[in-house]
C-alpha cells in the first residue's frame, strides 16, 4: 500500500503559480460576454474554437485546519472539469477554467473576503468556497451580484440561499441521523456535542440536540476552539460527564486529540464524527487504536472506493494519488454546477442571472451514482428540497481512505419528521 501522504497546500499553490494559472490580470476580460465568460478560448483550451467560462476557487490550501481535505478537493475539481472539456465542454460552445482564479483562505473569514474581492469580477461563479463561516463572510455580496457558488461545507443555512449550490445532506440532518443510528445500535442515554464555534460545529450540535430531545436523551453541549493543543476542556468534559455518545464536529487533528486522550483517560463511550473529522492520515497517528475502538464517521456521501460510475470516473481521472475523500467530495460537488451551466447555455442567457435561473430550475442532478438524483433539488422550498440521507462509516485499515460503509444512505425518524424552517444552528 502506498504511504498516506497528502500534497501540501503550499506545493499546490506553487505549482499553479508556476504554471501561470493563479492570475491577477485582466487578460480574460477581452471579448467578455458576461463577467467570467469570454468568446476567447480558455488558457488551457482543448478546443480553441470554444469560448471560456471562468469559475473561481477559494479554499484552505496551506495553513488552515482543513488543508488536508481542501487540497484534494481542489485537485479533483480541476480533473472533473478537464474531463468535461475533453467531452465537448458546455453546450458545445464553452470550456470551463477552474485554475485561473484560485485563492487560499487559510480558513479565515477576513482572508476569504479579501481574496474573494480580488477574483469576483473575473468569474461567473465559484466552483468552490470552502468553509461555513468563511462563505458566510461573502454571502451578502454573492446575493447582491447573483454569483452562484458551490460550498465546501454543509451547513443547513445553505438550504435557504438560492445562490448556494450545496451537495449532500447538511450537518444538522447528518447529526440527527447519527443519533438515531446510535439509538438502534448502542442505545445511549446521554449525548454530548463537542464542536467548533460557528455554522459548522453549531449546526451539527443543534441536530444532535434535536434528535436527543426527540429520543428522550440527556443532552450536553460543549463548544471547543480549533487546534489540537486547545482540546483540554473538551477532553475534561468528556471524561468527567462520561456521555454514552459524543457527536464530534471539529477538524481531523482536533478529533484525534480528543478521542485519543479521552480513551487514554479511560473513556469508553462512542464517538460519531461528522465527515470533516476524518482524514486517513489519522491511522498513522498515536490516536489510531482509540479511533478503531471508539469512532465512526458520519458522511454525506460514499467514500473513494465505492462502486458507482462517478467514483470510477474520479479514480480514472486521478491515477496514482493517495486516496483521500477530499477528492471524492470535490468531484461529487461539481455535478450540480455542470448541470446548471448546461441548462444556462441551452437557455441562451449566458450570464450570472442566467446561471442563477438555471440553478433554481433544477429538481434533480445526475451524479453518476455518487448521490441519489434528488440530492440535486434546488427548485423546491427548503423543507421539501432538503436532502436528508447520510451514511455511517467505520474505521477500516483495508479500505482506500481508511473507512468503509457500515450503513448506506438512510434517513432516521428524527430527520424524516423534522420541518426545515430555518438554519438549525439558530436553535442551539
Amino acid at each position: 500500500m502506498k504511504s498516506r501522504q497528502v500534497v501540501t497546500g503550499v506545493a499546490l499553490v506553487a505549482l499553479l503559480s508556476a504554471c501561470g494559472v493563479i492570475r491577477g490580470d485582466d487578460k480574460d476580460s477581452k471579448a467578455a460576454i458576461a463577467p467570467g465568460v469570454t468568446s476567447q478560448p480558455c488558457p488551457l483550451a482543448i478546443d480553441k474554437n470554444k469560448g471560456c467560462i471562468y469559475l473561481g476557487t477559494i479554499s484552505d490550501l496551506t495553513s488552515g485546519p482543513f488543508a488536508a481535505l481542501a487540497v484534494p478537493i481542489t485537485k479533483a475539481q480541476s480533473k472533473f472539469w478537464e474531463r468535461v472539456n475533453k467531452a465537448g465542454g458546455i453546450g458545445g460552445k464553452y470550456e470551463v477554467d477552474v485554475q485561473a482564479w484560485v485563492r487560499d483562505n487559510k480558513y479565515n473569514p477576513e482572508t476569504h473576503r479579501q481574496v474573494y474581492n480580488e477574483i469576483k469580477d473575473h468569474v461567473l461563479g465559484l466552483v468552490q468556497t470552502l468553509g461555513s463561516p468563511t462563505t458566510a463572510a461573502i454571502l451578502d455580496d454573492l446575493k447582491a451580484n447573483s454569483i452562484v457558488s458551490a460550498p465546501a461545507s454543509w451547513t443547513s443555512a445553505w438550504e435557504f440561499e438560492d445562490v448556494i449550490m450545496e451537495t449532500g445532506s447538511n450537518y444538522c440532518m447528518e447529526a440527527m441521523n447519527s443519533v438515531d443510528y446510535a439509538m438502534e445500535v448502542y442505545k445511549p442515554k446521554t449525548v454530548m456535542a463537542v464542536h467548533l464555534a460557528g455554522d459548522y460545529g453549531a449546526d451539527a450540535a443543534a441536530g444532535a440536540k434535536i434528535a436527543a430531545e426527540k429520543n428522550g436523551l440527556t443532552f450536553v453541549n460543549v463548544e471547543t476552539p480549533p487546534g489540537a493543543t486547545e482540546q483540554g476542556r473538551a477532553i475534561t468534559e468528556i471524561t468527567k460527564t462520561k456521555p454514552d455518545l459524543v457527536i464530534l464536529t471539529t477538524g481531523p487533528a482536533d478529533a484525534a486529540t480528543i478521542i485519543g486522550q479521552s480513551a487514554a483517560a479511560g473513556f469508553k463511550g462512542r464517538f460519531i464524527g461528522t465527515g470533516p473529522t476524518w482524514n486517513p492520515a489519522l491511522l498513522k497517528s498515536p490516536a489510531a487504536p482509540a479511533l478503531k475502538a471508539l469512532y465512526e464517521q458520519s458522511s454525506p456521501g460514499k467514500p473513494w472506493g465505492a462502486d458507482t460510475p462517478g467514483h470510477k470516473a474520479m479514480r480514472d481521472a486521478l491515477p496514482g494519488v493517495t486516496p483521500n475523500d477530499g477528492y471524492t467530495s470535490g468531484w461529487a460537488w461539481s455535478y450540480p454546477m455542470k448541470a446548471a451551466l448546461d441548462k444556462m447555455v441551452a437557455g441562451g442567457d449566458v450570464s450570472r442571472k442566467g446561471l442563477l435561473a438555471a440553478v433554481k430550475s433544477l429538481s434533480t442532478v445526475d451524479y453518476e451514482g455518487m448521490l441519489p438524483p434528488e440530492a440535486g433539488n434546488y427548485s423546491g422550498d427548503p423543507n421539501t428540497a432538503t436532502f436528508r440521507q447520510t451514511l455511517i462509516n467505520k474505521v477500516d485499515e483495508t479500505a482506500p481512505t481508511g473507512v468503509a460503509i457500515v450503513k448506506d444512505f438512510f434517513v432516521g425518524p428524527t430527520a424524516s419528521a423534522y420541518t426545515m424552517d430555518g438554519p438549525c444552528f439558530a436553535k442551539l
